[in-house]
């Protein structure tokens, strides 16, 4: 087991904050792991390694990102 009782995860997430345009489709998609930014309402991640039941989640807001701002390894 990983450190917080996990078996394995959704795989790790990566966010470039340079490309992120704060369209929040990541937020709608995956609230548990994703939020925006108070100030620039540009991508915040929560969980950059998020449990496997959030896989799902996570791919779609992947996929949904118009600016292709993140990736999940």
């Amino acid at each position: 087991m990983t450190v917080e009782g996990r078996t394995s995860g959704a795989g790790r997430i990566g966010a470039r904050r340079d490309r992120c345009v704060g369209a929040g489709q990541c937020v709608l998609a995956a609230p548990a792991v994703f939020d925006q930014d108070e100030e620039d309402g540009l991508v915040r991640v929560l969980d950059e390694e998020p449990p496997v039941s959030q896989s799902d989640a996570v791919r779609e807001a992947v996929w949904a990102c118009p600016s292709g701002a993140l990736d999940l390894r």
